[in-house]
């Protein structure tokens, strides 16, 4: 399966497009500018020669053209890149990553978006499309470094129970990862609103976290 990832030249895009490459996916990474995509790119694969990493740029229209999609921007211009490219996405699977924000003072605060959440948002913007919430409590650096597994739970929403089981499947393929079905969109934005805490006890005990739970058997 081909994966697009649409604001791949950030850190988490960036560490998530490396990651899926590192399982034996195909990854085209996006960008308002292929030529930025194309930095980023021959930086992944300068950094991990010898993996045999697939990965191509493009500009995030031509990254939607992949079998998946992750939008992978800034929380405010998920819903606008999603939009800008609807047609590419009509019938396919998209995830939604990005979590709305702001760091006002020495903490992070969680924001309200249109739509109570960015997944909401984006799927408001592509209704012919199956949108799920997945991968926002990732810590971006460790996603990059292929050379550790990332120990983390990853919870999973959507509307569609397709789309559910096609990322469930794709995290599951993610060393150290565990897809978690936390059921319909409308809990995207706990979801989303909850890394702002994990962001907090980054900064409070200098280290980063990502959930793991515990009661669940798999």
């Amino acid at each position: 399966m081909q994966i697009g990832v649409l604001g791949a030249t950030g850190p988490a895009g960036s560490g998530l497009a490396a990651r899926l490459a590192s399982v034996g996916f195909e990854v085209v990474l996006g960008s308002r500018s292929k030529y930025r995509s194309m930095e980023v790119r021959d930086t992944l694969l300068a950094r991990w020669d010898g993996r045999g990493l697939v990965i191509d740029a493009a500009d995030n229209e031509g990254a939607a053209d992949a079998d998946l999609v992750v939008i992978a921007t800034p929380w405010d211009a998920a819903a606008a890149t999603a939009s800008s490219v609807s047609r590419q996405l009509q019938g396919k699977v998209v995830i939604s990553m990005a979590n709305a924000l702001a760091k006002v003072g020495h903490e992070f605060q969680p924001l309200v978006p249109p739509r109570g959440s960015v997944a909401a948002s984006v799927q408001a913007a592509l209704p012919k499309s199956k949108v799920a919430a997945g991968f926002h409590h990732l810590p971006a650096k460790e996603l990059g470094q292929l050379d550790s597994p990332v120990d983390s739970d990853v919870m999973i929403c959507s509307d569609d129970a397709d789309a559910l089981g096609v990322v469930a499947e794709l995290v599951s393929k993610i060393p150290g990862c565990r897809p978690l079905d936390a059921g319909s969109l409308s809990a995207a934005a706990a979801i989303e609103a909850f890394t702002a805490v994990l962001l907090q006890f980054n900064v409070r005990y200098r280290t980063r976290v990502a959930p793991r739970l515990t009661g669940i058997s798999s």
